[in-house]
Order: structure tokens, then C-alpha cells, then sequence
């Protein structure tokens, strides 16, 4: 009988440990939102069903972190490049960014949403550094 209760708490471990975004993914931690991964929702998903508390914890540690959401980068999903938006000196104001933006890419932007962050850059070599960071 302890064999089968031992044998089925490592099972529930184990499932548990690997249904965690946080225990898969620690370099997410910290990010603020974004794009949820659907293969670590569907690991906590399946965490839930099975086991509904730490289903529940799994769940909560992912979002409370940021380990649920897709890291930022330079790729989109339909495997296109990037678009560059090149702004004429009298367009460096937020109507004009957010105009050219929403030229660009064929949706309205606002740029007062606080899921916008603008970066200010010196130089094209300092634009080039802070892109590293990010992506």
C-alpha cells in the first residue's frame, strides 16, 4: 500500500511540476503581458481537470509571474519580417506616430493604451542595443 500511495504522489508531482509555466519557463518571470502561451495553458488546463487545487495554483503562479504569456520578439506568428515605419520630422508627435502606425499596419492605435511602451533612442546604434534587450 505505501508503494502505490508513493509510486502515485511522484506521478502527482511530476505532472504537477510539469504543468507549471514557471518550472518550463523561469527566463519568462517577470514579463507583464502579452500573448498566452496555449501550450502552458493547456499544461495547467490539464493540471486543473486532473487536479483542481494545484490545477488552480498552477494557473495562478503562471499569470502572477508572466510565465504564461509568449516571450516578445522580432517574429510574427505567420512568419512575416517585421514592418519598418519611417516618419517624416514633422510626424514625431503621438499623432503622427500613431497615424503612420495605423497606416502601416491597418489597425487603430492608441498610443495613452498602457499596454504601449515607447522607447526613446539617441542614435541608430543605441536603437540596435535596446532591440537586443528586448528581443
Amino acid at each position: 500500500m505505501k508503494r502505490i500511495i508513493a509510486t502515485l504522489t511522484l506521478v502527482v508531482l511530476v505532472l504537477q511540476g510539469t504543468a507549471c509555466g514557471l518550472l518550463i519557463y523561469p527566463e519568462r518571470k517577470g514579463q507583464k503581458s502579452g500573448q498566452i502561451d496555449p501550450g502552458v495553458a493547456i499544461l495547467d488546463a490539464a493540471g486543473l481537470i486532473v487536479f483542481l487545487v494545484p490545477g488552480l495554483v498552477a494557473f495562478g503562479v503562471d499569470f502572477v509571474t508572466g510565465c504564461i504569456y509568449l516571450p516578445g520578439g522580432a517574429k510574427r506568428a505567420d512568419g512575416a519580417a517585421p514592418a519598418t515605419i519611417v516618419l517624416r520630422p514633422d510626424e514625431f508627435d503621438a499623432a503622427g506616430i500613431s497615424r503612420a502606425v495605423s497606416v502601416a499596419t491597418g489597425q487603430a492605435v492608441d498610443l495613452a493604451d498602457p499596454r504601449v511602451e515607447a522607447i526613446a533612442v539617441a542614435d541608430p546604434a543605441a536603437l540596435q542595443r535596446t532591440l537586443a534587450a528586448i528581443y
